[in-house]
């Protein structure tokens, strides 16, 4: 690893390590909500491990233990982790043309703390060479995914010994306001959490966790809908000052 891209790496340590505060007490509960569940320590890692997608966990996991069919744990789960999709996306114009066994890597960390940071950091450094953009994205990655799986393990050694007066269910919330609110620069970006936020609060009445899936299809719709008009909008005001 060069100078530059081992400065780029610790960049990426700092600039996550605040979500180290999170991250351990939301894997915590989700160890301790697995084996609640039924799960033994094993297999609560080896969720984490495989799915490393804290909300899609939880709703997984809550809808089996309300007896959900397993095809709506999975849509649901799929529904929660769209989002990956449209991260992966967004991070292509920056990381696309690494080696497909280093675009693996980064799929697999693709979390919502290594987007967040990793595409407001590429934005700002439009020079930085792709060793460096993946140093920081793996730096980025270094103080969170690791500690959600030890932090798992000890959730679930421990069970049901942490009192709910704990209240370490503040961690879902927390992170994706912390995640979420830096990001919603734009009117798309508000309508569609708007929309989104509003639907999920009105659609609470659905049963198997449905409204959450309306909830976030109406929230890309509205998004997009209004990215359209200002995109148009945009095109008009340009062709009538081409004429002008």
């Amino acid at each position: 690893m060069t100078t530059t891209a081992k400065s780029a790496y610790w960049k990426g340590v700092r600039d996550a390590a605040p979500f180290f505060f999170i991250v351990s007490p939301f894997a915590l509960l989700f160890g301790v909500v697995a084996t609640e569940a039924g799960l033994n320590v094993f297999e609560a890692l080896a969720f984490s491990v495989a799915v490393i997608a804290g909300a899609a966990q939880f709703t997984a996991l809550q809808l089996l233990q309300d007896d959900a069919p397993a095809i709506i744990a999975l849509v649901s789960a799929l529904a929660v982790n769209l989002r990956m999709a449209m991260y992966s996306a967004s991070l292509t114009p920056y990381l696309g043309a690494a080696p497909l066994w280093k675009r693996a890597f980064v799929a697999y960390f693709l979390v919502d703390q290594s987007y967040g940071l990793s595409i407001g950091t590429f934005e700002r450094h439009r020079d930085w060479s792709m060793s460096q953009k993946l140093a920081y994205f793996f730096g980025v990655v270094s103080p969170v995914c690791p500690f959600w799986y030890v932090f798992t393990v000890v959730g679930a050694l421990i069970g049901e010994a942490i009192p709910p007066s704990l209240g370490l269910d503040f961690a879902l919330p927390i992170t994706f306001i912390a995640m979420v609110a830096p990001m919603l620069r734009s009117l798309p970006h508000l309508a569609a959490c708007f929309t989104a936020v509003s639907a999920s609060l009105l659609l609470t009445w659905l049963p198997l966790n449905l409204g959450l899936l309306a909830a976030g299809l109406l929230g890309m719709i509205a998004g997009a809908a209004v990215e359209l008009r200002t995109m148009r909008g945009h095109d008009v005001a340009q062709g009538e000052e081409a004429e002008a």
